[in-house]
């Protein structure tokens, strides 16, 4: 599978834990897709920004 232009640096940040679930959500949309963040977190897409 291809990724988006910017899914190694969101998932290099998530791993390091430089950047939490949150940041990952915010980035749905303009640097990943949703697939890209159920691959990267490990979670479904939810329809609302993580608590």
């Amino acid at each position: 599978m291809e990724h988006s232009r910017h899914y190694a640096m969101v998932k290099g940040f998530y791993d390091m834990k430089l950047w939490n679930i949150k940041k990952v959500w915010d980035a749905v949309g303009r640097w990943i897709t949703a697939d890209e963040y159920k691959e990267i977190t490990g979670t479904d897409y939810p329809e609302t920004r993580p608590e």
